[in-house]
Formats: structure tokens, C-alpha cells, sequence
């Protein structure tokens, strides 16, 4: 289970709590449920690099940054 942190960058952040196998789809349902915005409506971005919906967390070295 890792926690990922989210800005909308109207200066809301909002944390995510999910597997590193589910994918950028299901964390957009996530955080869908949390905002009340539509995951549809939701893009995740880091810098330029747009994430697509259907590669998982831990292929794009999504993860906590906690050491265990």
C-alpha cells in the first residue's frame, strides 16, 4: 500500500492511498471519489509528461517516498 499526493494546483492537495499495481485509471477513480471531479476529467501529469490510463504505478516509479 503506498500513499501518493496529489495537486490540482488550485492549492488543493489530496492524498491517495493505493496498490503500486493499480493503474493511472484507478487512480484517477480514487481521487474522483475524494475530489467529487469526474475521472474523465482528470489528467495526471508530472512536469510535461502526461500518464496514461491504462500503464500501472510501479511501471512509472510511482511509489512512497518512506523508506521501510
Amino acid at each position: 500500500m503506498i500513499e501518493v499526493v496529489l495537486n490540482d494546483r488550485l492549492g488543493k492537495k489530496v492524498r491517495v492511498k493505493c496498490n503500486d499495481d493499480d493503474t493511472i485509471g484507478d487512480l484517477k477513480k480514487l481521487v474522483a471519489a475524494q475530489t467529487g471531479t469526474r475521472a474523465d476529467k482528470i489528467r495526471i501529469q508530472k512536469w510535461y509528461t502526461v500518464y496514461k490510463d491504462h500503464i500501472t504505478l510501479k511501471d512509472y516509479e510511482i511509489h512512497d517516498d518512506r523508506s521501510h
